[in-house]
């Protein structure tokens, strides 16, 4: 199959899941054309096809709830019960068992393209080796979760320098057309207000566009003033993970979105959660990404990768064995994950190519 062919299937198999908005399907391929990285973040239902087959041995390894579509662009921050900083994954729409080294390969691929595309000093190589020595280390000590309140000064300095600018963030989602009552299924709205502060809030309900993954997919987002400023709470619709489609699986399958969140080790946001067949979220200036691209130093560069690889055994801990994990890292031959995530990148780059052509 090839990725044309494959694209259309998928999207075919999506829309007989959950309803899509075909304008924003039609600007998720424009962007998929527009560059390398774009188009990787967009078509995890390809690499789930094409990776056992090009990566072999690698993709023999011990299973784990995994998170999927891992790239390092999938982290960023959020305000735990506590109200405390905490950096971790962020999106788990296609969590599936697979094997450990799948998401290890996958981040480490899109680094190698990130790097490519924005210039960056960094050598691939270290970039591989940030993310092993990361993982290895939150196996060790059996995970800990990022709170960046009371630890890792470095991290918390590249996030409190990207926290959105709150006025620009609020403008922007003001842009948002609002929507009529009828045009908001009954459950999502539902959802939306159970999970503002009070009962009785006065809300207007935008649909958004946003990511690359998810785009077509249903989002709605609550724009309310509340007690002296504006708050939002998004839902998301949910599919079965494309692993199902690539594996020829037919009608609905388990959601596994809240299943990983509450196993992994981690310090959860309060407000993301799984509602039926929606992801609830609250949308703030201070849930933001960090990204690789915009680092100027090759040191930080490295220590968030490696923050990247610790946070990925963060995730796998809540479902994996420990031992069996360490001890396959262990008996890998060295360069075994740089070697793997060339392959992959070529194997995205032919796709790509043909795709846009």
């Amino acid at each position: 199959m090839q990725i044309r062919e494959a694209t259309a299937k998928y999207e075919a198999w999506l829309a007989s899941q959950i309803p899509l908005i075909h304008a924003d399907l039609k600007s998720k391929r424009e962007q998929m054309r527009e560059g390398i990285f774009a188009f990787l973040r967009a078509t995890f239902y390809r690499w789930t096809q094409v990776w056992p087959e090009v990566c072999g041995e690698v993709a023999e390894a011990p299973v784990v709830l995994a998170v999927g579509d891992l790239h390092v662009e999938n982290f960023g921050t959020w305000r735990d019960a506590e109200g405390r900083l905490v950096w971790g994954i962020n999106d788990f729409d296609e969590a599936w068992p697979l094997a450990y080294t799948n998401d290890l390969v996958r981040l480490a691929a899109s680094a190698y393209v990130a790097i490519e595309e924005n210039g960056l000093t960094i050598e691939p190589t270290d970039a591989a080796r940030g993310i092993l020595e990361g993982y290895a280390e939150s196996l060790d000590k059996g995970g800990r979760p990022y709170v960046l309140a009371d630890e890792h000064p470095a991290l918390r300095a590249m996030a409190m320098e990207r926290l959105k600018d709150p006025q620009k963030f609020w403008h922007k989602m003001e842009q948002w057309a609002e929507l009529a009552e009828r045009e908001i299924p009954i459950d999502a709205e539902e959802a939306l207000r159970r999970g503002l502060p009070e009962p009785g809030v006065a809300c207007r309900v935008v649909h958004r566009v946003s990511g690359l993954g998810s785009l077509g997919r249903q989002r709605f987002v609550a724009l309310a003033e509340w007690r002296g400023g504006k708050i939002a709470r998004e839902a998301k619709a949910m599919a079965p993970s494309a692993c199902l489609w690539a594996q020829g699986g037919q009608g609905a399958a388990e959601i596994l979105y809240q299943k990983i969140l509450d196993s992994a080790v981690r310090c959860p946001d309060p407000f993301v959660r799984l509602e039926g067949r929606w992801v609830l979220r609250r949308l703030a200036p201070d849930c933001s990404r960090i990204e690789l691209a915009v680092l100027p130093k090759e040191k930080d560069a490295v220590r968030l990768l490696r923050a990247m690889g610790f946070e990925t055994a963060n995730v796998h801990l809540g479902s994996g064995n420990r031992a069996a994990l360490a001890g396959d890292l262990q008996k890998r031959e060295p360069g075994w994950l740089h070697h793997a995530a060339k392959q992959m990148v070529e194997a995205v780059r032919r796709d790509w190519g043909a795709f846009k052509g």
